[in-house]
């Protein structure tokens, strides 16, 4: 906003005050208006958020008796239809004394001797750029939570609820910190959350505001309860879908869900560290289920099918070769965990020989009668080759 711009704003038609106005009366007016259009209680509405910018830039100059001086010194000089003319009437050139106006600060018709003094009456009513003065919105905190879920939620996606603590805005003051709930927009920032520092070089650096602590605000009666923070600690409880296929310790990142923002800011985001439990039958590698299934020494001898159990869904029926071996792993695709695609792993099924510890008179015959029949080599005789270096 240009100088002739801001000079030209009618800081008493703003709060409603005539030009005599009591100071007493300027923040009553102020309070008023600034708790009916308080971005926290007007939430979306994007024309109360600017009222209420204009409301506070007005109070911030009309409430400081210094400012309201040198603002009704400037709109006298020049505001209202343009400079005042100087001795050579209203056609003649304009004249006026800056010195007078700017209290001994040196000021030509340049430029640069311009808008150097108008830097040094309003004290920062500008900003570096240029804009005038505005409360910045807040993004809300993150939030990191924990959940502990059992095999199968985690294979299958779950919801469960989650009871959150995090800042909010203080139902006591609205978020304004203030007990009346309306703050004053703090001088150092002017409102804006941020101070620059000179780094060396030509550049500066940006920090938050020590006095306001980024707020842009500052109560003149802090409130009890958040001690003039405008921010509170609130529990809730959420609803929070848990993704098919999370793995043990995965932290899931859910936008927009954590602590809510300040003066229409956006919400922080919510972090889920996930547990997953065990379970008796299965296990996991990666997208995939693992199981181990018995087989009996004949069904690994001869061959034969087995019926393989699945996770919430009906067995699936597998070939086991003739000679297969104790700890041969075979597959069933698309039987294992949610990919993030849509699909699913494989189930991963791994064979074990059970050997019978008693035996009948008729099973030890037949055992002894398919020893008898399959002597041959010793089967363990390469394996002695090989510790001998043969």
């Amino acid at each position: 906003m240009s100088t002739k711009d801001f000079v030209e704003k009618d800081y008493y038609k703003v709060l409603g005050v005539p030009k005599d106005a009591a100071e007493a009366d300027i923040k009553k007016a102020y309070r008023k208006l600034a708790r009916e259009f308080h971005p926290d209680a007007n939430k979306g509405d994007a024309s109360a958020e600017e009222r209420f910018k204009e409301i506070s830039e007005a109070y911030d100059v009309l409430a400081d008796p210094k400012r309201r001086k040198e603002y009704d010194e400037a709109r006298a000089l020049f505001g209202n239809g343009g400079f005042r003319p100087g001795p050579g009437g209203a056609g003649g050139s304009f004249n006026f004394d800056l010195g007078d106006l700017f209290g001994g600060a040196q000021g030509g018709a340049g430029a640069g001797g311009f808008g150097g003094g108008l830097g040094d009456v309003f004290g920062g009513l500008f900003n570096r750029g240029g804009g005038t003065t505005r409360t910045q919105p807040r993004r809300g905190q993150d939030i990191e939570s924990e959940v502990t879920l059992s095999f199968t939620e985690a294979v299958d996606g779950a919801t469960v609820p989650l009871r959150m603590s995090s800042s909010a805005a203080c139902k006591a003051c609205s978020g304004t910190g203030d007990k009346a709930g309306t703050p004053r927009v703090c001088p150092t920032c002017v409102g804006t959350g941020q101070v620059s520092r000179g780094s060396g070089g030509g550049f500066s650096l940006t920090d938050p505001c020590p006095d306001c602590k980024g707020r842009g605000l500052i109560p003149e009666n802090p409130c009890d309860v958040c001690k003039g923070s405008g921010r509170a600690t609130s529990s809730r409880t959420m609803q929070v879908r848990i993704p098919a296929g999370v793995s043990d310790g995965q932290r899931i990142r859910l936008r927009g869900k954590g602590a809510p923002g300040e003066r229409g800011g956006p919400n922080g985001d919510l972090y889920v560290v996930v547990h997953v439990g065990t379970h008796p039958v299965f296990g996991r590698k990666g997208d995939n289920l693992t199981v181990t299934v018995p087989v009996t020494f004949p069904e690994a001898a001869l061959g034969g099918e087995v019926k393989v159990p699945t996770l919430g869904g009906p067995p699936v029926t597998l070939r086991i070769p003739p000679g297969t071996p104790n700890g041969l792993t075979m597959r069933a695709r698309g039987k294992g965990a949610v990919r993030k695609d849509g699909t699913r792993g494989d189930l991963l099924v791994t064979v074990e020989v059970v050997v019978p510890k008693d035996l009948d008179d008729k099973a030890r015959d037949a055992l002894e009668a398919f020893r008898d029949a399959t002597a041959g080599e010793d089967p363990r005789a390469e394996l002695f080759r090989a510790a001998k270096g043969e």
